[in-house]
């Protein structure tokens, strides 16, 4: 059966680029039956920011694709704002890891800013290296998480979290990490989960939508959500995922009948609105 009209279709975790396909990919997500995106930002400029100035020039490009997405896509988007946690290596070698660490900090408190605003939903993406880095490289960007956390409680939104992948041990570190700064766990999403994981310890995995690990994960309670990762690099194209991959994934499901459609609403109503704390939107407007 087709997805049913009503039925929000989620993207958990994607990008988009003015360089880039930008709305066009928005559209072939929608004629898909992909609905609502969150989106969150990347550099778009050669370099990494190397001022707050650059990080809010990098944050406004996203809320205006954003705009551009939901007034000629028809598709509802989310913002998730934050200095992603990587830049912290090539700003180092500009301004001194002290002076790397209290611009992530400055850009984190913009980014809550326009959380608190509502102009975005979430921090992200904020975390730690995939890769192994120097000891203090590594001190720094746990640091700077810290402060991402701190910001996210006084805020009150969630955390989109960027690291390498985590075992049932990386989970619970993260889930302490998350209650000792008085966020509850809930709040904290893995984005780029590539492997369920049986006790993740209350921090919500987004999964990467390849079809073996959606069948695995399909009758798990919520909350978790499904993601492309979408890069809309001309250089790589269609990497992580192509943007049409969620909504394809969920006509398969779609097509086994009213179960299949309630199990989607697992990743896309019932996810969103215990991380997220409201029920996607119908129809362009705000934040949410």
């Amino acid at each position: 059966m087709p997805l049913p009209p009503g039925l929000p279709v989620v993207d958990h975790h994607c990008h988009l680029a003015p360089a880039g396909e930008g709305v066009r990919a928005a559209r072939r997500f929608r004629a898909a039956g992909g609905t609502h995106l969150f989106l969150a930002t990347q550099n778009y400029e050669v370099g990494v920011p190397r001022s707050l100035e650059e990080y809010e020039r990098q944050f406004r490009t996203t809320l205006r694709l954003a705009e551009n997405v939901r007034a000629e896509a028809d598709v509802m988007v989310y913002p998730v704002l934050a200095p992603y946690p990587i830049d912290l290596l090539a700003a180092a070698e500009i301004l001194g890891l002290p002076g790397a660490i209290e611009l992530q900090r400055a850009a984190l408190d913009l980014a809550g800013r326009l959380v608190r605003e509502r102009q975005a939903v979430a921090l992200g993406e904020v975390g730690e290296a995939h890769f192994p880095v120097d000891p203090a490289v590594a001190s720094a960007m746990h640091e700077v998480l810290g402060h991402a956390l701190d910001v996210a409680r006084d805020v009150g939104c969630p955390v989109v979290v960027h690291s390498a992948d985590l075992d049932a041990t990386g989970y619970a570190d993260l889930a302490e990490r998350a209650r000792a700064a008085h966020l509850p766990p809930d709040r904290v999403v893995k984005h780029y989960a590539r492997a369920r994981v049986a006790a993740t310890h209350g921090v919500v995995p987004s999964y990467l939508a390849r079809r073996e690990l959606v069948r695995s994960v399909e009758r798990d309670p919520a909350p978790w959500f499904l993601e492309t990762d979408f890069l809309d690099d001309p250089r790589r194209p269609g990497a992580v995922l192509d943007l049409a991959t969620v909504p394809r994934r969920a006509a398969a499901i779609a097509e086994r009948g009213p179960e299949g459609v309630e199990l989607l609403h697992v990743p896309f109503v019932e996810s969103v609105e215990r991380v997220y704390g409201f029920r996607p939107e119908s129809s362009s407007g705000g934040a949410g």
